[in-house]
């Protein structure tokens, strides 16, 4: 019975054996602890858009915690990134006229890249991210979208930190 109880706590802890503290960056990402994030540049016609962008990602980096945000003097890397396109498709139609549309989806696509701040013509890493978001179609369509494009960009702006943090 003495033997029982001595061995159990034994083998509770080799059930966690393999865990660790700490975050799961990407091995090519190790040695990077702070990163600057520059303004991303715009290549749609959307006005703006470039600045949304810029602090979605600069917001998914706060939130994630992985990364330090810092000056591009004190920075291990750089990210650099464009806006590609904004997209907005139809969901769902009016009854009576199927053309108009009730409710649109927005996709908004960025384009990075992620560079040594001591060399920059080193990549680290570079990938797109795509965030999507939903909105109702009233009388001022251009409200309705500039009032979406945020949540899309925020959604964008969370999977490249996800590559970036985890990998995936």
């Amino acid at each position: 019975m003495k033997f029982l109880a001595l061995i159990a706590p034994v083998l509770l802890m080799v059930s966690c054996a393999g865990y660790q503290l700490g975050g799961t960056k990407p091995a090519s990402l190790a040695k990077v602890k702070k990163i600057s994030v520059g303004m991303f540049s715009n290549g749609t016609l959307h006005p703006r858009a470039e600045a949304l962008a810029t602090s979605a990602v600069a917001s998914a980096f706060m939130l994630d915690g992985t990364y330090q945000l810092t000056d591009l003097d004190s920075a291990d890397a750089v990210l650099e990134g464009n806006l590609r396109s904004i997209k907005y498709s139809s969901i769902r139609g009016s009854r009576l006229d199927t053309l108009l549309p009730e409710e649109l989806n927005n996709t908004v696509r960025l384009d990075w890249k992620l560079k040594d701040a001591k060399d920059p013509t080193k990549i680290l890493a570079s990938g797109s991210s795509e965030g999507k978001s939903q909105l109702f179609v009233d009388s001022n369509l251009q409200t309705a979208r500039n009032n979406a494009l945020p949540d899309a960009l925020e959604r964008a702006g969370e999977q490249l930190v996800s590559t970036l943090a985890n990998g995936y």
